[in-house]
């Protein structure tokens, strides 16, 4: 994918490159517990580091809601960033003004400050001009590497682009190429995996993967509500009976599109949401009245394997059960250790994302056998929707 531009285009050598990066990590008692999204973009700092680049991160913390808020400083994640880095991260109390001027200033060729939490300002979340200009007068190149922020109009993440040299980062493009192979120029077949709780969160997102994939694959809780509306008595089921009509409509979208759906027809049920608790293996068809569904059963999953054996490429978001308490975790763990075996063997391209999902892998230990795994929630959500994401658009060349 050639349509934004990158730092292999970028002289950064002596100048003050503005890096925004996603460093909205949890934090418990002043200390990092998953650093996750600090390694992800760790490849970026550090090639601009070491081509002579004085590197300043524009990051978000949490929500003040335009306010300093002393609990959502960044200055305990500077130190979390060193440790990732191996290298010195120097920190400036305010992300504009004298502050922020006076760190930059201290800075030589190859050193890293970060800045304090963008959001400590109104104007961030509003894209106020002014708040850009402030922003803009503190560097000479913007590289924006957080794509888990994409889908925002914020100053930091689209404003920027407009006013100074703007590239994608490594962990930017990496995810716009990933992106690419699973939906933008895929390699048919394709075939998409979506589960999860409601689907009155995921109406976009269902509505645009019926006209782009050969076989959409629905589970979870979301697939009650699809099985409900087919006059399928779900028990106590998690179910939205009043979506109904919208899950008709995706049918009837899906059926006009040649899109297969592929919906449970065995399931395990309980009576009882809790880890082991009394379980049975039955047909959708005979759900009991005071029965809930936990999870899809083995012939759905070797249903679901077989389509991911047919496929050339896969789109996955959402689990197939409730995969947090066990056994309900079976259906999830099995397809998803098919899904990467089949990847291993070169035979697919996977790209998987959503906050559950990218659990759910973990939880499988297939989540580095995948092609690509977005840890960018809301915006990965929003690419599958089929919507534009503003800093990605400031990006195109």
């Amino acid at each position: 994918m050639t349509g934004f531009r990158t730092l292999d285009e970028a002289q950064v050598s002596g100048k003050r490159v503005l890096v925004r990066v996603d460093l909205n990590v949890p934090v418990k008692d002043g200390q990092v517990t998953d650093a996750t999204r600090i390694e992800r973009v760790a490849p970026t700092i550090i090639e601009l580091a070491d081509k002579g680049a004085k590197v300043i991160l524009l990051a978000h913390f949490g929500r003040p809601k335009g306010e300093p808020n002393s609990e959502m400083s960044l200055e305990p994640i500077a130190a979390a960033t060193a440790g990732v880095l191996g290298r010195k991260v120097a920190f400036a109390a305010d992300c504009i003004g004298e502050q922020a001027a006076k760190a930059i200033a201290a800075l030589a060729d190859g050193d890293i400050l970060l800045l304090e939490n963008t959001r400590f300002h109104k104007g961030e979340e509003k894209n106020d001009p002014d708040f850009v200009k402030a922003l803009a007068a503190n560097g000479d190149v913007y590289v924006n590497d957080a794509f888990s922020a994409a889908h925002r109009a914020h100053a930091s993440t689209e404003g920027l682009a407009h006013l100074l040299p703007a590239y994608a980062g490594r962990t930017m493009q990496a995810e716009l190429e990933a992106l690419e192979k699973g939906l933008g120029k895929p390699v048919k077949p394709v075939v998409a995996i979506v589960g999860g709780a409601k689907v009155s969160t995921k109406i976009d997102l269902l509505m645009n993967l019926v006209k782009r994939v050969d076989a959409l694959v629905i589970g979870g809780g979301m697939a009650n509500t699809f099985l409900a509306a087919r006059g399928t008595d779900v028990g106590k089921s998690l179910c939205e009976h009043d979506l109904a009509p919208t899950a008709k409509q995706i049918m009837i979208e899906a059926a006009t599109a040649g899109c297969a759906i592929v919906l449970p027809t065995d399931a395990v049920v309980a009576r009882e949401f809790k880890a082991n608790a009394a379980n049975e293996t039955i047909s959708v068809e005979a759900v009991p009245a005071d029965a809930m569904i936990l999870d899809v059963g083995p012939k759905t999953v070797e249903m679901v394997n077989q389509w991911i054996e047919k496929a050339q490429t896969l789109v996955w978001n959402g689990p197939l059960g409730a995969f947090e308490i066990e056994p309900f975790d079976a259906a999830t763990v099995a397809a998803a250790k098919f899904a990467a075996d089949r990847t291993g063997a070169g035979k697919l391209v996977s790209v998987a994302g959503g906050g559950d999902t990218v659990s759910a892998l973990n939880h499988a230990g297939v989540a580095d056998d995948f092609s690509y795994v977005s840890t960018a929630g809301g915006a990965f959500l929003e690419w599958m929707e089929g919507k534009e994401l503003p800093g990605v658009v400031a990006l195109s060349k």
